[in-house]
């Protein structure tokens, strides 16, 4: 939580972190760094994973570039001294276990003395869940607007130098123990809606996959994904793709996806992941990316475009 006394959150690995006062510079994960934009917190600085190229992904930059954010390049390659000299006041990145930053290597943010806050984004947590945690986390970079007393001045304007204070995010409503998630965005609980209509529908077969060249494909378990087991929520048929080793994907051959006989298939649109090969006559396609923004906005679009393919 923030306040007159100072920031504080604790993240998803149980460290607690603070500062003297809201953090208004953020450092981020490109993934995070996407959500937090649509939250209103907008970063100085994003930086990509391992997967990641000298160029930003579009499948999970979200409004990064339109909104002119810098990209710095892969984290674990970061030019540490580039990251110096933007003066983040605290990093933002993702974890799967629980443990550790998934992007960038925690003693970079040691070396520069900057607090780091790992957000979840595992198949442990529910969609709703992940999303109420980054609008937590919004709402805390949030700095409170004071209205002058009529015997005070107001403050002076910010320099070009300096961010504005930024509104308090529409999606987080504050308590005395600090923010708490509302409901669900109208256009995210509407693009719900519409999907589930769809869904109701017809019982179209979906698969969703990631393309790793002509001979291997890696099959998504619907269950270790957030989104995707919240579409078999929605009424969506996700097809599994059977026993085998890996938790979240089955890797196999294209043959494989023949024998589920899908009807529609989610592609990993990220640029590290390759096209599909070798489908069925007749299966449609439809992009999807493993990581999507964790922000209602994001998900709202990537439902509706969902909805809009399975209808066809």
């Amino acid at each position: 939580m923030s306040g007159p006394e100072g920031w504080g959150f604790t993240d998803d690995r149980g460290t607690e972190l603070g500062a003297a006062r809201v953090p208004l510079r953020v450092a981020a994960y490109v993934r995070a760094g996407a959500a937090l934009l649509d939250l209103g917190v907008a970063p100085v600085a994003v930086y990509g994973s391992g997967h990641d190229g000298e160029a930003l992904d579009p499948a999970k930059a979200g409004g990064l570039r339109a909104a002119g954010v810098p990209y710095l390049g892969p984290g674990r390659a970061l030019d540490e001294e580039a990251l110096r000299e933007l003066r983040p006041d605290v990093i933002v990145d993702v974890t799967y276990d629980g443990k550790s930053p998934y992007a960038l290597d925690e003693a970079v943010a040691e070396r520069l003395g900057i607090p780091l806050v790992a957000l979840s984004v595992s198949g442990e947590l529910a969609l709703p869940a992940i999303l109420a945690r980054f609008a937590a986390l919004a709402a805390s970079l949030t700095p409170a607007v004071r209205e002058p007393s009529a015997s005070e001045p107001a403050g002076p304007e910010p320099s070009a130098s300096e961010p504005a204070v930024r509104e308090p995010s529409a999606s987080v409503s504050e308590t005395a123990a600090g923010p708490l998630p509302a409901a669900p965005a109208p256009d995210l609980a509407a693009a719900e809606a519409l999907l589930r209509s769809v869904a109701a529908r017809g019982g179209v077969a979906v698969l969703a996959l990631s393309g790793a060249g002509a001979e291997q494909v890696h099959l998504a378990r619907p269950q270790a994904w957030p989104e995707l087991a919240h579409l078999a929520g929605l009424g969506v048929r996700m097809l599994d793709p059977g026993p085998g080793s890996g938790s979240n994907w089955l890797t196999g051959d294209w043959t494989r996806v023949a024998e589920l006989r899908p009807d529609l298939v989610l592609f990993d649109d990220r640029e590290h992941a390759t096209p599909p090969y070798a489908l069925p006559a007749g299966v449609r396609l439809a992009p999807w990316s493993p990581e999507t923004p964790p922000s209602p906005a994001a998900y709202a679009r990537f439902f509706r475009d969902l909805a809009e393919a399975l209808a066809a």
